[in-house]
């Protein structure tokens, strides 16, 4: 006989999308790409069960050099999501990919109603700099309402990497960090997938303003935290990449 309580989980549970941005370009091969296929495939048990009885995680993955393409043709649970390594080719079309999230996030695409959701989390991960017009596409992305409210990070991975360019993304610079070693950004992907996890899962609904500004501070300050108790992340320091 089944219970009636059964399915409320289903019922309540709203959906986290945590979107994966990772360039793939010819300057990435090597250590750089090595560090972001071992990281993501590390973290990803990790995340499972954070969202607890407030949100399922699903994961998507957009990868961008010449032109763009997604690792999946729709969100994966993270239960389910395994990860499949990223070759590095071609340039930087950045803003390919701005425009190809642009289009995803829609509940008619890879989102639900904001009923059934949460902000979305999103890490951009660069070494280098646009090699197309950028500023178009971060310009719809910005029109997008879930990008508004999304929490946002970017780490760049070198000296080569345009800061500013991940700044205007992020639209904070406290939101961005610069990793030197293969070691540093290991580590950073995997506290900024855990921690962006943890806050972003925490059931709220989409609203202007208060609540989901509050978790993009709040990943902010546990960034700032992080740097500190972890001075072997040097932003200054010079690169050591193989």
């Amino acid at each position: 006989m089944s219970n009636i309580f059964d399915d409320i989980d289903a019922i309540v549970k709203r959906e986290m999308v945590l979107f994966f941005l990772i360039d793939q370009s010819g300057s990435m091969a090597g250590t750089k790409i090595g560090a972001v296929n071992t990281a993501i495939r590390e973290v990803v048990p990790e995340i499972r069960g954070i969202g607890g009885s407030d949100a399922e995680i699903k994961i998507a993955t957009l990868q961008f050099s010449s032109g763009c393409q997604w690792m999946y043709q729709a969100p994966i649970s993270v239960d389910d999501f395994q990860w499949a390594p990223v070759e590095a080719y071609g340039v930087t079309d950045m803003g390919a990919a701005f425009r190809e999230l642009a289009k995803k996030m829609s509940k008619d695409a890879f989102l639900k109603a904001p009923s059934a959701s949460v902000a979305p989390a999103i890490f951009l991960m660069s070494d280098g700099q646009p090699t197309d017009n950028y500023k178009d596409g971060l310009e719809i992305l910005k029109g997008n309402r879930w990008f508004k409210h999304a929490i946002r990070v970017a780490v760049a991975i070198g000296d080569d990497a345009d800061c500013s360019v991940l700044e205007e993304f992020t639209d904070n610079c406290e939101a961005v960090i610069r990793t030197h070693t293969p070691e540093a950004l290991k580590k950073m992907i995997r506290f900024v997938t855990i921690t962006s996890s943890k806050i972003g899962s925490k059931s709220q609904a989409l609203i202007e303003g208060g609540a989901v500004q509050a978790k993009q501070d709040a990943m902010i300050q546990d960034i700032k935290d992080y740097l500190t108790e972890n001075p072997d992340i040097d932003q200054n320091a010079t690169d050591g990449w193989d």
